[in-house]
């Protein structure tokens, strides 16, 4: 079962790939996955204006699934194509991710007196865009466990959907790390059970990538991100966020059922899972209103 349309058979970006098309992008920011790093630039945060929402994120998760790229290709918009790699002598596989956290103090910049606090979880890929040569994520959608949810809903039509979360997460300060880190979420759209131990070691490398900063900016930092919003049209946001300090995890269970309804991960299968890094608290900004982008003019 699909759960977004394909506009076609399309190719898949590898990281060979990827060099080769750095060539023809005349952007003096795009780089190869190799080459990424936390420059000043991603490390410099845009002043929050408008509709800007600031929030803590705690309890956070990120839990990285090896995917068949030819299974995302079809998930995805036509102008992105799957950022692909490989290691232990496999064939070049797509990655995706199930990032989950509780939102505290939830708050528009322009007015921070009134604060909301709930549980998210979002569902997506990681994809280079074909235009600018931009490393970014492809959101299927995302899960909140808030009534607030119909203002991005129904308002600006993101694919967001209504939840039910349940966070048992208990910080060890002696140990610097979780004693316990358990997850519930009820929901139509993408239940889910999470349960993970927490080693209290930072990364020292990641699957894939030689260099591990350059894994930390291709799975923590994609600033901007691009999803069909529910009227089918392209959908885009930003954020920003700080450098992050993970610690690396191992999974005692994980649920998705929506992966295996997309067609990307069998429910509960662990053995194509990537990583797991965890993070206590990270401060996050939000860039609204979210634009609807418009297909670019032929010739």
């Amino acid at each position: 079962m699909r759960l977004a349309w394909s506009p076609r058979s399309r190719r898949i970006l590898t990281v060979p790939s990827l060099d080769h098309k750095l060539s023809e992008w005349n952007n003096p920011y795009v780089i190869s996955i190799e080459d990424l790093r936390f420059t000043p630039r991603l490390l410099t945060k845009p002043f929050p204006r408008g509709l800007a929402v600031e929030t803590t994120l705690q309890n956070f998760v990120i839990v990285t699934y090896w995917v068949d790229q030819s299974s995302l290709q079809h998930l995805i918009h036509s102008r992105f194509e799957p950022v692909c790699l490989a290691a232990n002598g496999r064939s070049q596989r797509a990655l995706v991710s199930v990032v989950t956290f509780l939102d505290r103090d939830f708050r528009f910049a322009a007015c921070p007196y009134f604060k909301g606090s709930f549980g998210q979880t979002n569902y997506r890929a990681y994809v280079q865009d074909t235009e600018t040569g931009e490393q970014v994520a492809w959101f299927f959608g995302t899960c909140l466990d808030s009534l607030s949810v119909v203002i991005p809903r129904y308002l600006w039509r993101l694919p967001w959907y209504r939840a039910r979360m349940e966070f048992d997460c208990r910080y060890d300060q002696a140990a610097a790390r979780y004693a316990t880190f358990n997850v519930r979420t009820q929901s139509y759209w993408a239940p889910a059970r999470l349960a993970v131990e927490d080693s209290g070691e930072a990364p020292v490398e990641l699957a894939g990538v030689s260099n591990l900063e350059a894994g930390l900016v291709l799975l923590t930092h994609p600033m901007r991100g691009y999803f069909f919003r529910r009227d089918g049209a392209l959908g885009s946001y930003t954020i920003w966020h700080d450098r992050t300090l993970p610690t690396v995890g191992t999974i005692q269970e994980a649920s998705y059922p929506l992966l295996q309804r997309l067609e990307l991960v069998d429910d509960g299968d662990q053995r194509d899972i990537h990583s797991v890094l965890l993070q206590r608290n990270i401060d996050f900004t939000i860039y609204l209103p979210p634009s609807c982008v418009k297909a670019k003019s032929p010739g």
